[in-house]
């Protein structure tokens, strides 16, 4: 995983998630459209439960900007995330917060022959994250490959916002 933070430039937000947490994730995908398309998709937080069946709901404090708050019901918590950095359409990352743990979350767009390849990695740490190391690895697992899924899906359907 240590390539995937390399690839993401210096900024005032750090340039990936933390690769020593207790619990680390990542996952790719290509979906059938322009990045632009993409990024529309996934950075129209309000509308992600209409497309991802594990976001049960959300609201937004801010527009896409760094600094701007969304809280989301996901799983058994709500998470609070803050936006850390935004570069249209490339990349996006948050850091959050939910039942003792912290999560760093990036995703990257990268156009390819017409199409976009996608790749997200997440980071949890806290005691919470210690203590449940295994499940949460599960979980996370389980959640970025859906999550994946889910957008290829919204995004290919070419759903207009």
């Amino acid at each position: 995983m240590a390539e995937i933070s390399k690839d993401a430039p210096a900024g005032r937000f750090p340039g990936g998630i933390n690769e020593q947490a207790s619990v680390v994730g990542a996952g790719e995908i290509e979906i059938a459209a322009p990045p632009e398309m993409v990024w529309e998709v996934l950075t129209a937080f309000d509308r992600w439960p209409s497309w991802n069946p594990d976001v049960k709901s959300m609201s937004v404090q801010g527009g896409l900007a760094e600094g701007s708050v969304f809280r989301w019901k996901a799983g058994p918590g709500t998470i609070t995330s803050t936006i850390g950095r935004v570069e249209p359409p490339r990349l996006i990352a948050w850091r959050g917060k939910t039942l003792g743990i912290k999560a760093i979350h990036f995703w990257w767009l990268e156009p390819r022959d017409g199409k976009t390849f996608v790749r997200t990695t997440e980071s949890y740490e806290g005691l919470v994250a210690r203590l449940f190391r295994a499940p949460l690895q599960k979980t996370l697992d389980r959640a970025l490959a859906d999550g994946l899924g889910f957008l290829k899906a919204e995004t290919e359907r070419g759903t207009s916002l």
